[in-house]
């Protein structure tokens, strides 16, 4: 018994009666590169790591667009304030462990995923919602790591095999 089947339909085609069958929609992006020992180990890994971090920028964008609805709503400074805080406990009770699980590797591109997913460096962010103080600090801490909340997404650039892998991942082939 065959795993799939295919519904066949009669269509007229040019006064002719011919089967046809629906297929999914296919891609084409190109011939594959086929890469050779360290440079297919490093496409490899970028494939893990850009897998593993994605969803963080992800939440990262969603969770952005929640807070700011909410303080659209919020017209007290004070509680704009606490509400911040709230938020910002509970970021750090669901994701700490996660994040500090990172490589350097993977933080360095969660940074420039969320300046992909929000259109805002990581910097400016923490800059909008904690304050200067608090940006200067993390990135101090950044640089110490070898990275820069200031980094921006290059899609056509330095990220392209980033673009690429997310690219395969929302169409399911990876």
């Amino acid at each position: 018994m065959p795993d799939k089947f295919y519904i066949i339909q009669n269509v007229d085609r040019d006064g002719e009666k011919l089967p046809e069958i629906e297929i999914k929609e296919v891609t084409i992006t190109g011939k594959k590169r086929i890469f050779e020992g360290l440079q297919q180990w490093r496409y490899d890994r970028m494939v893990y790591n850009v897998k593993k971090v994605y969803p963080y920028s992800r939440i990262v964008r969603n969770k952005l667009k929640e807070v700011n609805d909410s303080l659209t709503r919020i017209t007290n400074e004070k509680e704009r304030r606490r509400y911040l805080k709230e938020v910002e406990k509970q970021v750090f009770k669901d994701y700490e462990d996660d994040i500090r699980n990172m490589t350097i590797t993977q933080g360095k591109i969660l940074i420039r995923l969320i300046d992909r997913e929000t259109s805002t460096t990581s910097y400016e962010l923490i800059r909008e919602y904690r304050g200067k103080i608090s940006a200067s600090f993390w990135q101090g801490v950044a640089r110490i790591f070898g990275t820069n909340l200031k980094d921006t997404y290059d899609p056509a650039g330095d990220d392209l095999y980033i673009e690429v892998i997310i690219n395969e991942i929302e169409a399911g082939r990876i």
